[in-house]
């Protein structure tokens, strides 16, 4: 089903919105309030619903309205970026890429191709919400962004997945740690120490624990966080070891942290760039996103 409204009704809604008044808006968009009047009106109508709860002294959005902001703010930049951009040629054509991230690909991962990206698209902008993995998923799923790289095995039927990369879990342990002197372990090996773990309302833990439970394998845990960040601490502190997606661990030498493979079973989430399925991309995304899976493609 198509909406039918235009650019202008979606400014006159977000105008309304941010300045929390219909004169404000009107002026700032140089129309009378009545035209806004209808500009809201018309687009409600096209929505089939009311976006803006309005009385004598007070305007504000509705639950809807709410959820629509950031898909119509993104829509709006986008639109503008556009129009700047058909100024430009080549590599010297600007835009906007939106994405949401795990964090630990954010970190360690996203820079490098971004620095690349934009050593041959300089004027091209990002915003990037580095979002837990079930947030992730509802920002692409709202629209709020144009795609994400998340966790895969979501069973959501308006999403699709392209894999990027197996990234294994690991262990995070001192160097001074008894278990650092061996090339591999197994889960077996883990029991004797204090183990720290993510909370289950994690994307990695829920995986990890189901992926351990086929192997009839339940890891007991002493601390829980719920960053993977956090973790990293304490067991820097000698807290403790900690079982964590290799891409969360630092990536260079570290002073005092040490990585070692697990296996039987060996286990691994699945990267991979989530969208919208049957949603489209700006020029601008589209070309980051043919670097990124040429980039990850070779992790």
């Amino acid at each position: 089903m198509s909406i039918n409204c235009e650019i202008l009704d979606l400014r006159a809604f977000l105008s309304v919105v941010e300045l929390e008044s219909f004169h404000r808006a009107a002026d700032a968009l140089h129309l009378s309030q009545p035209a806004l009047s209808r500009r809201i009106q018309k687009l409600e109508q096209a929505i089939g619903a009311p976006l803006l709860e309005r009385t004598t002294r007070h305007v504000s959005s509705t639950a809807l309205g709410t959820e629509l902001i950031p898909l119509v703010r993104r829509m709006l930049e986008e639109f503008d970026g556009s129009l700047f951009a058909v100024r430009d040629v080549g590599t010297n054509r600007g835009g906007l890429v939106t994405i949401a991230c795990l964090p630990t690909a954010a970190f360690y991962f996203l820079p490098t191709v971004i620095r690349q990206f934009n050593e041959e698209y300089p004027n091209i902008r990002f915003r990037i919400l580095d979002l837990p993995a079930t947030d992730g998923l509802q920002a692409v799923a709202r629209g709020e962004v144009e795609f994400g790289i998340n966790i895969m095995g979501t069973s959501d039927p308006d999403l699709i997945f392209d894999r990027l990369v197996e990234d294994p879990f690991v262990l995070a342990a001192r160097r001074d740690h008894p278990l650092a002197a061996k090339p591999a372990v197994g889960w077996a090996e883990l029991e004797p120490y204090h183990l720290i773990t993510v909370h289950r309302s994690s994307g990695n833990r829920t995986l990890l624990d189901a992926a351990l439970a086929k192997s009839n394998i339940k890891l007991r845990w002493f601390y829980e966080v719920t960053h993977l960040s956090t973790s990293l601490g304490l067991v820097e502190a000698g807290l403790g070891i900690s079982v964590l997606p290799r891409m969360a661990t630092p990536q260079d030498d570290h002073p005092f942290l040490i990585t070692r493979p697990i296996g039987d079973p060996e286990i691994s989430r699945t990267i991979g760039v989530v969208r919208r399925r049957g949603g489209t991309l700006s020029p601008a995304a589209e070309r980051f996103l043919d670097m990124l899976m040429g980039a990850w493609g070779s992790v």
